[in-house]
């Protein structure tokens, strides 16, 4: 493949519908911070090219699991590759749920309807085409995406009158915000948790991440694999700060009359397909062209998942099978077997999709995994491919150490909720109408919108466990740091006689006076 398809499917990759739909509220309930994000992209993607990625492209390998076995032992392989399916499996399914739930609420589409329309779709050409489909198909949907998110913003430029006046209207509401330099880390949202620990996210996702190091090996060579990196790199910018726009927008139309108030939408998920309802409505086809957009990402994310999971389960699990009982299959069988895998977990996904419906914070459960498994598992592949002495005695417990301290950090409840900023005055026909005259200073709005009821305003805020309350953006650094600094104390006490092939290090490690 050539740089431009794979860059475009590598952002179309990391952009899902939840992201479009996820990052336009953030903007609107919680300010511009989160786009801080953009510039860890810009760090992490050196690291990237010259790091991890010459590594895996030298051993031109189907699963980046692969490269744990050789550089450890099967054992590894198996335990890492196995973090990754759950990870996966539990991300496609809200992939397909989320957006069928924003959709359904505000555009009278078939909740059923939407997720097996791209479960069922996505499945199909996933099997049949392989990567090459993937990858093309991405291309496509990731104009669909961008047409769709574009059209919000020239709706608003023309409702409120250019950009200016939307940053305007964003400023005299406290959407406005770049530098909070809070050094604590129980902050959601600062530009130290944007940096530094949106690089390690970043690096989780795109260094050492079987949909992403796939693509990336699909290239002709490792310049154009590293162009396709950089391509993708603006790409992924202009996406995610014209989302982020969306969102300026949608505070410019929603700031004095929000609709959670008035029940009109129950989620702020569903704010961006609110505004293209409300604006769009006496266009025909603009409704219709943003909905493609939305279904397009999560058909462009499951697509990618169904994919890597098929390729993981194939040569981790499946290979070594027939290799135990002195079978070599045939390229035409494994293609086939490798088929069916991605079938199986294409039906997978839509049944974990009607699944997600019956229980409860599993949507920010799955989001938060993508940290919670990225960042011991950069910590692994780190050990292996920078640190020659290391061996699978000593990084299989710091690995799970690791994965088991994050878990309980993320998945520990109970969490404090956010607070979110404060949205104007009340609607005058608000549900809310007793307290329709009082102005932002008078009500703290993000205790209504979680649900909080007006009597429990005057009760105390409760007490957190601290490691509860750590941003999320720290679990990928945290899982990172825990793997690589039990995995060197236990090297210290394991002594590691096995020479290591100078091809499993880093370009960065055999290129110095190191191994010399």
């Amino acid at each position: 493949m050539s740089a431009i398809p794979v860059a475009f499917s590598l952002m179309a990759s990391f952009i899902s519908a939840i992201t479009i739909l996820g990052v336009s509220s953030e903007v609107y309930n919680y300010g511009t911070q989160f786009l801080l994000i953009n510039f860890a992209y810009v760090l992490g993607t050196p690291i990237v090219c010259y790091v991890y990625l010459p590594v895996f492209y030298k051993l031109r390998i189907y699963s980046v699991y692969e490269y744990l076995e050789r550089r450890f032992g099967k054992t590894t392989r198996l335990i890492a590759s196995a973090a990754f399916l759950l990870q996966m499996i539990l991300y496609m399914g809200i992939v397909l749920y989320a957006p069928s739930i924003a959709l359904s609420a505000v555009t009278g589409l078939s909740k059923i309807g939407a997720i097996l329309s791209v479960g069922i779709v996505c499945t199909f050409y996933s099997t049949i085409g392989g990567m090459k489909a993937v990858l093309f198909t991405d291309v496509f949907q990731s104009f669909l995406m961008l047409a769709a998110v574009i059209c919000v913003i020239i709706q608003g430029i023309y409702e409120f009158g250019g950009v200016s006046e939307i940053w305007k209207i964003a400023e005299k509401g406290q959407r406005i915000d770049f530098w909070e330099f809070s050094t604590d880390p129980t902050h959601r949202h600062t530009f130290f948790t944007q940096i530094i620990g949106g690089t390690f996210m970043y690096l989780g996702l795109y260094a050492v991440n079987q949909a992403q190091v796939q693509r990336l090996v699909s290239t002709r060579d490792l310049r154009t694999a590293r162009l396709s990196l950089w391509y993708s790199l603006p790409i992924l910018m202009i996406l995610s700060f014209s989302t982020g726009l969306a969102g300026l927008v949608i505070f410019a139309k929603y700031k004095d009359c929000d609709p959670i108030f008035e029940k009109r939408i129950q989620s702020p998920d569903q704010l961006l397909p609110l505004f293209v309802v409300d604006s769009f409505k006496h266009l025909p086809g603009v409704t219709g062209l943003f909905i493609a957009g939305i279904l397009s990402g999560s058909l462009s994310t499951c697509s990618s998942a169904i994919n890597s999971l098929a390729a993981v389960t194939s040569e981790d699990y499946i290979s070594p099978l027939f290799k135990l009982r002195n079978r070599n299959l045939k390229s035409n069988t494994v293609s086939i077997i490798t088929k069916l895998i991605a079938l199986l977990y294409g039906g997978l996904c839509v049944a974990l999709a009607f699944l997600s419906e019956h229980f409860t914070g599993v949507l920010q459960a799955s989001l938060t995994i993508f940290g919670i498994a990225g960042g011991p598992l950069l910590g692994l592949f780190t050990l292996g491919m920078l640190f020659p002495s290391t061996s699978e005695l000593s990084v299989i417990p710091a690995f799970l150490s690791a994965l088991v301290i994050t878990s309980w950090i993320g998945f520990g409840r109970p969490k404090p909720i956010p607070v979110k900023l404060a949205l104007g005055k009340l609607c005058n026909n608000s549900t809310f109408g007793n307290f329709s005259m009082l102005d932002e200073a008078s009500l703290d709005t993000s205790l209504i919108l979680n649900n909080v009821s007006i009597s429990e305003l005057s009760e105390p805020t409760p007490e957190f466990f601290y490691p509860y309350k750590i941003s999320y953006q720290w679990y990928p650094l945290i899982g990172f740091t825990i793997t690589v600094v039990l995995g060197l104390v236990f090297t210290a006490f394991i002594r590691h006689k096995k020479p290591v092939d100078r091809s499993l290090l880093s370009p960065i490690i055999t290129e110095s006076k190191v191994l010399n």
